[in-house]
């Protein structure tokens, strides 16, 4: 029986007792009160501050964090919030539980967070309480805006990008890459010059960041200048103005490029006439004859630097009159090639002459009979290039084919407008010269071939943002099945563009 009595199990039931103030049933807890009685008797959140001015500079979007320290957060961020909960004295004599924000209009000046704490109150019973802070935002511009607001030349370091080239593409690709990553944010000043840009920071700290991002995406030597501004014996402190010279590679993509005998030896023997394929921070090499493919960075130009043999300028059109393929598809560098025996002859040579040249292309996959191509016209060719004529007895092909072309196909819907486009920087740009028109055509022309060129490479289209054109009117969709046979970008690949007005109405709604 006492075995069986072991088994039995008591469940422990809470009892309940009555509030000391009010009489009710509760739970008893060690102040013998109620939750609403302990908080008529008890406020935790007295001697809390309940309201709060913090500092805003409207300019750079930064709050001050006293004494000097500006910090970068947007509204309703973890990194607002942060800052919020921060600026609150006498928080640590209570326990925050959760911290959140209710939602206020944009421009009313006022940030308010809610903040729920728990305290140890009457003989060891933990009260929770929530209650509201309101933060009142007032607008004083930094030190560094204030500054550019009062004279835009007070710079304290510069960037001096230059390209020694007859065109703009690199920049053009180069400000969209920029654009995307959001590289020149920190920049007071932006001024287009006739071979570069000129970028100008308040801080040397941010030349020295946009120096080193523009180091990732393309092959570049700088170096870097100071010069003293003032000085103070006394407290032993300097101002100088820092400029950083930095120098990009002058091979572009599509160049023909003959190789110095050394390079060409160090690099497997390729070439030595090459193609540029691709230019990143390095500058991808292909030999149009056997598909070798290499990688060449900006340390190893720098040390045998050379010049182009041909560039994008200089390309012919012409127009296949025969082509066979005699080998697979292959994979070289991430692009597909198949080699092929080619007859062309010029474009501007039809219903002229007959000059044909027959010889090999890299490019079997794209080209049918018929289609028009733009190669460099070797043939042709009056070269005094100082590497080419290191090499004795080398047999040069009279033309080398570089992309399809689909000028013929553009042409039919010429003047038509893009459905998308690109944002831009907010440059300076200097009109006093008399070239002014003169280099603002060959800049509208440069621009022109470079959206081609985004509607034909996807790969370039990949590493910058593309946007819808909101003016594009929907009735002219139907003009794109024009010259469907020309490239174009798809619709799936373009970005919404977001203004601040559109995200203000998508929150009122």
């Amino acid at each position: 029986m006492a075995g069986q009595a072991g088994m039995f199990t008591v469940n422990q039931t809470i009892g309940h007792v009555l509030c000391c103030k009010c009489g009710i049933p509760m739970q008893p807890n060690a102040a013998n009160m109620c939750v609403k009685c302990l908080r008529s008797e008890i406020d935790i959140t007295e001697g809390l501050q309940k309201h709060v001015i913090i500092i805003h500079c409207p300019e750079c979007d930064c709050y001050l964090q006293p004494p000097k320290t500006w910090i970068k957060a947007q509204l309703e961020s973890k990194e607002l919030l942060t800052f919020c909960v921060k600026r609150l004295k006498n928080l640590n004599k209570v326990r925050l539980i959760h911290a959140e924000f209710i939602w206020t209009e944009p421009h009313s000046k006022r940030i308010k967070v809610k903040l729920k704490v728990q305290q140890e109150v009457l003989n060891g019973a933990i009260l929770e309480q929530a209650y509201m802070v309101e933060y009142v935002v007032q607008d004083q511009m930094c030190e560094s805006c204030s500054r550019v607001q009062a004279n835009p030349d007070q710079w304290v370091a510069a960037v001096q990008l230059r390209q020694h080239v007859s065109h703009r593409r690199t920049f053009f690709y180069l400000e969209q890459l920029i654009l995307k990553h959001d590289a020149a944010a920190r920049s007071i000043r932006i001024r287009q010059m006739d071979h570069g840009i000129d970028f100008f920071f308040s801080n040397r700290s941010h030349a020295v960041k946009f120096v080193e991002f523009v180091q990732k995406v393309v092959p570049i030597k700088s170096r870097s200048d100071k010069q003293l501004v003032s000085q103070d014996q006394k407290s032993n402190t300097y101002n100088y103005k820092y400029t950083f010279s930095v120098e990009i590679c002058p091979i572009c993509r599509e160049d023909l490029i003959c190789l110095p005998p050394k390079l060409s030896a160090s690099l497997g023997n390729i070439g030595p006439i090459v193609l540029c394929t691709k230019v990143t921070n390095s500058i991808a090499l292909l030999d149009p004859a056997t598909l070798q493919y290499c990688f060449l960075d900006a340390e190893q130009y720098y040390r045998t630097a050379f010049t182009s043999l041909m560039s994008s300028k200089q390309l012919v059109e012409y127009v296949i009159i025969d082509i066979e393929p005699f080998s697979a598809e292959l994979n070289v560098g991430g692009s597909k090639y198949v080699m092929a025996h080619v007859e062309v002859a010029r474009a501007s040579d039809l219903g002229k002459n007959d000059t044909r040249f027959i010889g090999k292309t890299h490019l079997g996959h794209l080209l049918n009979v018929g289609d028009h191509a733009l190669g460099y016209d070797m043939h042709a060719a009056n070269s005094n290039d100082m590497e080419l004529d290191k090499y004795h007895g080398l047999q040069i092909p009279d033309v080398i084919l570089v992309k399809k072309s689909y000028e013929e196909q553009r042409a039919r819907k010429s003047g038509k407008p893009r459905y998308w486009k690109l944002k831009s920087l907010n440059m300076e740009v200097d009109v006093s010269d008399t070239r002014g028109r003169v280099d603002e055509e060959r800049m509208e022309t440069e621009y022109e071939k470079f959206l081609r060129e985004l509607e034909e490479n996807p790969e370039m289209r990949f590493n910058i943002s593309l946007y819808r054109d909101k003016e594009y009117q929907p009735s002219e969709m139907g003009s794109m099945t024009d010259g469907e046979d020309a490239p174009q970008v798809p619709v799936h690949e373009l970005l919404e563009e977001l203004k601040l007005s559109d995200e203000g109405e998508d929150m009122k709604e």
